[in-house]
């Protein structure tokens, strides 16, 4: 058959071109991880879980194996899947994996400053001054453990005014969570209907829910096709240009007052630093990098902790065994005293419950992506520079070789036969190497003391006749689906 017709001659060049390109992009590495076989264009998107992506990754290890490539549009990487393959990656080559990648709806809103998605010498000086700032200002002391009990304390008192009706404790455990990083970045609190909390609170709860769901996965996949529907990098730009212009204003008006001799927070102590930096090329404590810095730490802080807590009273309703024997616990160790962070090492059970809460809620299940900042052979694979990285957080969490009931809540996970807490080396939460979470110990004192503190005052109920679903709700974080609860004082 002869074909005449010059645009269905042109569309087979075409498909010709397409294919003999695509080809050569397959096969421009040696040695590339393997992986299922991308279309062209699209890539691998078709066969994900849109709204729960970390799912089929975790899945396609089972036939590909625990270091395996993956394409959504013309974007290859690499997902790490098991906790040896994800130790050995971001501990033992901690420099070569420790880079993060261009994400185009996260660098659209973040332009790589503050320390989340920073690169190079940046992130390094961004991350040092968080660490010792952070520190300076009490994180794993006694002054920011008072500050947590005494926001405990309001919590408590706004819980009891519920009187035991139903309610959803999202926005309350959000504003106590907000006002602990708050004192650290502005020496502050906000009562919890202040309504510029209300708004910042509103706008981190958003980015959450934009930022994983299927629309911002296409966007990231495709963004140059997406761009021509900007729907969601206008959402995503709008809600944290409201986030920048409250920090903008804040510390516009410390710096009228600012008293190197008397630093009050994290912006003082930054505004300090800004005043001491030498001009040079690389400026790195810019006005652009306090704002996103501080943006960072504001929405990491809240968002992650205060999801860990809502797992924590949904799980305590959904097994009141458990939380009968927790409280046991707590009137055993505590009583009516005021819970301490020294009381976790007399209270082996309730420490097992909150590390089996933090395993099972899974609330980082993809990680927060990286790339590698130079070519590596890993396992076996080369992995070229500037290759997107998944370490799978989820593949860890609910590692078969290492938790005997990976889908099951089952704080025996952390427990030996005599009931003394154990550690499990597979407890990852907070990821590992040079990107783990900045705020690991604060956060593990704010989950102690809360949860104490509340199982100490209430017992937690569902509303009669409610049913009690631990399916995530889609989201960038893992977090319970909304809820209502009741909370019934102990006497």
């Amino acid at each position: 058959m002869t074909i005449t017709d010059p645009v269905t001659m042109l569309s087979i060049i075409l498909c010709i071109f397409v294919a003999i390109l695509y080809a050569r992009r397959r096969n421009t590495y040696h040695n590339f991880p393997p992986g299922p076989t991308p279309l062209p264009i699209i890539g691998n998107i078709h066969i994900l879980n849109m709204k729960k992506p970390y799912e089929t990754l975790h899945q396609l290890s089972e036939k590909y194996g625990s270091v395996y490539s993956l394409q959504l549009g013309e974007e290859k990487m690499v997902v790490l899947t098991g906790y040896e393959t994800v130790k050995d990656a971001l501990v033992n080559h901690a420099d070569e994996f420790s880079g993060r990648p261009k994400v185009p709806l996260f660098h659209e809103i973040t332009k790589g400053h503050g320390v989340i998605f920073a690169n190079f010498e940046s992130w390094k000086v961004m991350r040092r001054f968080t660490i010792s700032t952070l520190r300076d200002f009490g994180m794993g002391k006694q002054t920011i453990e008072n500050k947590i009990s005494e926001e405990s304390d309001c919590l408590v008192e706004r819980i009891k005014s519920h009187k035991g009706n139903p309610f959803d404790n999202r926005l309350i455990i959000n504003a106590a969570l907000s006002n602990i990083i708050v004192s650290i970045l502005l020496s502050h609190r906000f009562d919890y209907e202040d309504p510029t909390l209300l708004k910042l609170l509103k706008v981190i709860n958003e980015m959450n829910t934009l930022f994983g769901s299927p629309m911002a996965m296409m966007y990231n996949a495709f963004p140059s096709v997406m761009s021509w529907f900007p729907g969601v990098q206008k959402r995503a730009v709008k809600m944290i240009n409201e986030f920048h212009t409250f920090i903008r204003e804040t510390f516009t008006a410390q710096k009228k007052h600012l008293d190197v001799n008397d630093q009050r927070n994290l912006i003082d102590t930054f505004l300090v630093k800004q005043q001491e930096e030498k001009p040079s090329p690389e400026l790195y404590f810019t006005n652009e990098n306090l704002i996103e810095l501080v943006t960072d730490l504001f929405v990491a802080g809240v968002e992650t902790t205060s999801t860990t807590l809502r797992w924590s009273l949904l799980l305590m309703m959904k097994y009141p065994q458990i939380q009968r024997k927790v409280q046991n616990e707590i009137d055993k160790v505590i009583g009516s005293s005021e819970p301490q962070a020294a009381h976790r090492k007399d209270m082996p059970y309730t420490d097992a419950v909150i590390h089996e809460i933090q395993r099972f809620g899974n609330i980082a299940p993809a990680n927060v992506p990286h790339a590698t900042t130079q070519d590596v052979t890993f396992r076996g694979y080369f992995i070229p520079k500037g290759t997107q990285v998944i370490p799978l957080l989820t593949s860890v969490l609910y590692d078969k070789n290492h938790f005997q009931k990976p889908k099951e809540f089952y704080p025996e996970h952390f427990l030996d036969a005599g009931g003394n807490f154990v550690k499990n080396e597979a407890f990852m939460p907070f990821s590992a190497g040079k990107r783990s979470c900045a705020g690991e110990n604060l956060a593990k004192m704010e989950l102690f003391m809360f949860f104490t503190k509340m199982l100490q005052n209430f017992t937690f109920q569902a509303p009669p006749g409610a049913t009690l679903d631990l399916t995530p709700a889609v989201a960038f974080t893992c977090s319970p689906m909304s809820y209502l609860m009741c909370a019934v004082p102990r006497t």
